[in-house]
């Protein structure tokens, strides 16, 4: 209700812009001598004509945030927890069928879904958390269609795994008190242009199903540094995505954009030395450059990432620990996200942070700062995001697809022993039927 309070709110704060306008307008006109009357008359013979244009403008994006809101709202949220079997033997390619399968539920078919229902593509949470270093696997989840169809296509990708629905979600347990908690948040992302592809399992050579003795698992170096949380922190890191939509009427923005494949192919053209815009005869010879062995590798992961379903994603990490206890062996956990760099193509990184480099010159009375946490614990809560950098935009959500999103977050193999990463024991079969139950005489 308060987030629907705060559209509310801002849907009449343009109407009472305009009211202040027309009595400053009117001031000023007076003092230079101008008939505002006749200008008045003029305006309002002419408002059939640009009334509708203004308000259209002034109240579209409120009006879409409002009719968004109130369908998320209605489909409800679900967080469920995953508990690992003893053996998994697939490779992350079965965490991408998840992420595949799960991209275009709530996509509108027509305006009225779009304009009046509200209808869009909703948010994954993909969560990684680790309470006093007991190490857990959730996914927040739209309740309507989704939660059946998630669950459904675990167990079959899974045998063995639990998927259990918590009736207490666990960020629940943490209450915003400065006197009680101290809490740092990062905001993390690709490095570079996100039409460059993180590395994901295929890089890492996973697609050949090795032996599980010679995987290497991309996760194993982050679910380590979880297991070392001690009894009273907590280590969340977030991963939110939206499935990846074209901008355009249909879908409820005025303004269309180019679509991310796009922008990728755009790309390689550039990389090649083609120009797209130009037109060649059949006897004539452009002379294409040489590329190397490691931009060969790239053109090819681009190429293959396209033609992958995308998600608009966002990764965020959160520190808690109780006042006075906190850690900075805790920040080690940021490092492990450099298993997914690739020199001279992409990586993550850090892209933002509710600390400040220098208080005395960004936030010196430290209210900023405050300020900030407390908003980054409730956006995790409600699982959303907000880019905190809005001139920069460093931090604004970039495109990973499925192959790449199953990469960072899958069902580790059963390589992978740590102390804080428990696993279902094994399952009790019944015995066979003609099992000998008596010794013979």
């Amino acid at each position: 209700m308060a987030d629907l309070f705060k559209i509310l709110l801002s849907a009449i704060a343009a109407p009472i812009l305009l009211v202040v306008a027309f009595v400053v307008m009117r001031y000023t006109f007076a003092i230079i001598g101008v008939d505002f009357g006749l200008i008045i008359s003029i305006t309002i013979a002419l408002t059939p004509i640009w009334l509708p244009f203004v308000l259209f403008f002034l109240l579209f994006e409120r009006w879409m945030d409002f009719v968004h809101l109130k369908f998320s709202l209605d489909n409800g949220r679900t967080t469920l927890r995953i508990k690992l079997p003893q053996e998994v033997l697939k490779s992350p390619e079965a965490m991408e069928s998840v992420f595949a399968l799960i991209h275009n539920p709530n996509n509108s078919d027509n305006l009225w879904q779009t304009y009046i229902d509200g209808r869009l593509p909703l948010i994954f949470s993909f969560e990684l958390v680790s309470i006093g270093g007991d190490v857990r696997f959730y996914i927040n989840i739209p309740t309507k269609k989704t939660k059946n169809l998630i669950e459904a296509q675990l167990y079959a990708q899974f045998p063995g795994i639990e998927v259990t629905e918590e009736m207490v979600d666990y960020s629940s347990e943490v209450v915003w008190n400065p006197k009680k908690w101290e809490m740092m948040v990062f905001h993390i992302g690709k490095k570079e242009d996100q039409v460059f592809p993180v590395k994901t399992y295929i890089d890492f050579g996973l697609d050949k199903q090795p032996k599980e003795e010679l995987k290497f698992e991309p996760m194993a170096a982050m679910l380590e540094q979880l297991s070392t949380a001690k009894p009273h922190e907590r280590f969340w890191i977030q991963i939110l995505c939206k499935p990846h939509v074209k901008r355009n009427f249909k879908s409820g923005f005025l303004k269309s954009k180019a679509s991310w494949e796009g922008d990728v192919f755009a790309k390689i053209s550039e990389m090649l030395g083609r120009d797209p815009k130009k037109k060649t005869g059949p006897v004539e010879f452009e002379e294409q450059p040489r590329l190397t062995a490691g931009e060969r590798d790239t053109v090819a992961a681009m190429e293959r990432n396209a033609g992958k379903y995308a998600y608009e994603t966002a990764i965020r990490y959160v520190y808690i620990t109780p006042l006075g206890k906190f850690d900075g062996n805790a920040l080690l956990l940021l490092k492990t996200f450099s298993q997914y760099d690739i020199i001279k193509r992409n990586g993550l990184g850090v892209r933002w942070r509710t600390d400040f480099d220098y208080n005395w010159f960004s936030d010196w009375s430290g209210r900023k700062k405050m300020e900030l946490k407390k908003k980054e614990l409730e956006d995790y809560k409600k699982r959303v995001y907000t880019v905190r950098e809005p001139i920069s935009r460093v931090d604004e959500l970039k495109i990973f697809t499925a192959e790449e999103l199953a990469t960072i977050y899958h069902i580790p193999g059963s390589s992978v022993i740590t102390p804080g990463l428990s696993r279902i024991p094994s399952a009790r079969r019944e015995a066979p039927a003609n099992l000998p139950v008596e010794l013979p005489q």
